[in-house]
């Protein structure tokens, strides 16, 4: 009795042992990723134009991965610019590369705030925002 159960018993392990292994190999591709920008003023005038110095910083590298952007201006009125380009709002624009420099300009001397959507090729988001307080210029304080 003693005998057979134990080759019952060895014989579960053995069992147990091949079904756990398989000779798949998982290989990840949608690593996830997160915004950073270089420090930023935090007021702005009308008329002003900044550089936004953004980074995306991958938790691990896949080189089919692709970026893309679109910003909505919550706050105030301003341009933003890509390579020279205007970037329309609400509009998705395909990044370069994970550094790469946006240009805005203020239109206006009140609070503004842009607030930045950024997704991969697989779909994952990552939102992130900028807000400037005004800045009255000279000759409107004079």
């Amino acid at each position: 009795m003693k005998k057979t159960l134990s080759y019952f018993l060895y014989t579960m392990l053995v069992a147990c042992i091949v079904c756990a292994c398989n000779d798949r190999l998982d290989i990840i591709q949608d690593y996830g990723y997160s915004v950073e920008t270089l420090p930023l003023p935090k007021k702005i005038k009308q008329g002003e134009t900044i550089d936004l110095e953004f980074s995306i910083v991958r938790e691990g590298f896949y080189t089919g991965a692709s970026y893309k952007f679109r910003y909505f201006q919550s706050e105030g009125e301003g341009l933003l610019s890509y390579k020279g380009n205007n970037v329309p709002m609400n509009r998705f624009q395909n990044i370069d590369c994970d550094n790469f420099v946006l240009m805005y300009e203020a239109k206006c001397e009140g609070q503004q705030v842009l607030d930045f959507v950024f997704e991969d090729s697989f779909g994952k988001k990552v939102e992130y925002s900028i807000a400037f307080s005004g800045e009255k210029t000279e000759k409107e304080t004079e």
